[in-house]
């Protein structure tokens, strides 16, 4: 573990949970969740960390969350910038400073709120076989990467391993209830639809994206006159769980040069790997020139600096 690349985040604190990406400790009513330098892709994660790949991701879902909050609430609170991070006794290691958020605790809805403004990836392919994608019928005669009339909602379950697999909005309903499916539908559209206005004006075309919610509970309880709220939570339009391509090189009908870990993946294809751990190490060239995407599409978005340790 270095400061160029983490990997792995190791502190005397209850480990809640350790994803592809993010390890999550618990500290009581709040959540301290480090973002590592792995990347996965094809629901694998690869032996080859991307330098600067956590600053990346935690940085710029805290910039979405600071200027969507009044659009939709979410479980932000701050980014750990130094080694003391108020009301933790454990002092925070030198590179994982700008990694680490500190977040409320909320309990996760397990489904993936995808929303998609252009058909491509696995949309393209459904809708080359059907006209439809997670059941939404979609217009005759579209081309791969056009963009949509509208964004549509295309949720997917939320595997802890293998693939996420399409749901149709009632299984949402049958997963969150009514009032839940009813929010992570409108609170997913609409991040998205600010976020795609934003970033266009920036250069960059947010064509699909991915947010997970969650409950945040009222300590007094709905029988108390409490309520309960529906929040988003982990990440917000990052590279790794957005397309994200440069605008001014966009033409529909075929695959777009991307600022995301789509790089990654058609090396992947490339080389032919079967999908199936272990994952195949990453070359050098790779690694930087996708290192060098993730700055860029921070740089782009939120005019800032990463803050590093």
């Amino acid at each position: 573990m270095t400061a160029q690349t983490l990997i792995q985040s190791t502190l005397d604190l209850p480990l809640l949970a350790r994803g592809k990406v993010r390890d999550i400790y618990d500290l009581g009513d709040n959540l301290l969740v480090v973002a590592t330098d792995r990347i996965s892709a094809f629901d694998v994660v690869l032996p080859t960390g991307i330098p600067d790949k956590g600053l990346v991701l935690t940085q710029l879902s805290a910039f979405w969350f600071e200027i969507t909050g009044d659009i939709v609430p979410n479980h932000f609170l701050k980014v750990v910038d130094s080694p003391r991070v108020p009301g933790i006794d454990v002092e925070l290691p030198r590179e994982m400073i700008g990694r680490a958020m500190l977040v409320r605790k909320a309990e996760r809805i397990d489904v993936e709120c995808v929303v998609r403004g252009y058909i491509t990836g696995s949309a393209w392919k459904d809708y080359q076989q059907g006209g439809e994608v997670s059941g939404v019928k979609l217009p005759p005669k579209l081309k791969e990467s056009q963009e949509l009339f509208e964004p549509i909602f295309t949720p997917t379950t939320k595997a802890d391993k293998g693939h996420d697999l399409p749901i149709t909005y009632q299984q949402v309903a049958e997963l969150a209830g009514e009032q839940g499916a009813n929010a992570v539908r409108l609170r997913s559209l609409a991040v998205y639809r600010y976020g795609r206005d934003y970033a266009r004006e920036r250069g960059i075309i947010i064509a699909d994206t991915k947010f997970e919610f969650g409950w945040l509970r009222s300590e007094a309880g709905p029988a108390s006159g409490g309520d309960n709220e529906v929040i988003l939570i982990d990440e917000s339009l990052t590279p790794d769980s957005s397309r994200f391509w440069p605008a001014d090189e966009y033409k529909s009908g075929g695959p777009q040069p991307s600022f995301d870990k789509q790089y990654v993946r058609d090396y992947l294809e490339e080389i032919a790997w079967n999908k199936a751990p272990p994952a195949p190490e990453l070359p050098p060239e790779v690694v930087e020139r996708t290192a060098e995407k993730y700055r860029e599409a921070f740089q782009r978005l939120t005019g800032r600096e990463l803050i590093r340790g």
